[in-house]
C-alpha cells in the first residue's frame, strides 16, 4: 500500500517560515519525481516546487528565491522549506510522487495559513 503523509503545516506570520515533510512509504522512493503542489481556496491545484531522481529542481515563478525543495533518499521523504511566506501562500499543500512509467500519487494535504 502505497502512502504519502505530510506533515509541517500551520499558522504563521506573513514574513516567517515552515519546513513541510512528505514520508513515502510501499513506493521505490529513489525512483520517483517528488513534487509540492498547493491548492489555494476557490483556485485550482498548481505545482510550487518539485524535485527529480536525479535531483533537478524546479519552482513556480511565485515562490523561487522563497522555498527550497529537497529530498532524502535513505529516509524515503521531501521537505519543503518554505521561507517570507505570504498570505498569498496560504493553501493546502499536497506531496506528490510520479513515476516516468504512469504511477502517481497523492498525499493528503497539510494546510498552510498566513496571517497579514
Amino acid at each position: 500500500q502505497v502512502r504519502l503523509v505530510e506533515s509541517g503545516g500551520g499558522l504563521v506570520q506573513a514574513g516567517g517560515s515552515l519546513r513541510l515533510s512528505c514520508v513515502a512509504s510501499g513506493i521505490t522512493f529513489s525512483l520517483y519525481r517528488m513534487g509540492w503542489y498547493r491548492r489555494a481556496p476557490g483556485k485550482q491545484r498548481e505545482l510550487v516546487a518539485a524535485i527529480t531522481s536525479g535531483g533537478t529542481r524546479n519552482y513556480a515563478d511565485s515562490v523561487k528565491g522563497r522555498i527550497t525543495i529537497s529530498r532524502d533518499n535513505a529516509k524515503n521523504t521531501v521537505y519543503l522549506q518554505m521561507n517570507s511566506l505570504k498570505p498569498e501562500d496560504t493553501a493546502v499543500y499536497y506531496c506528490n510522487a510520479d513515476a516516468s512509467y504512469g504511477s502517481n500519487y497523492w498525499g493528503q494535504g497539510t494546510q498552510v495559513t498566513v496571517s497579514s
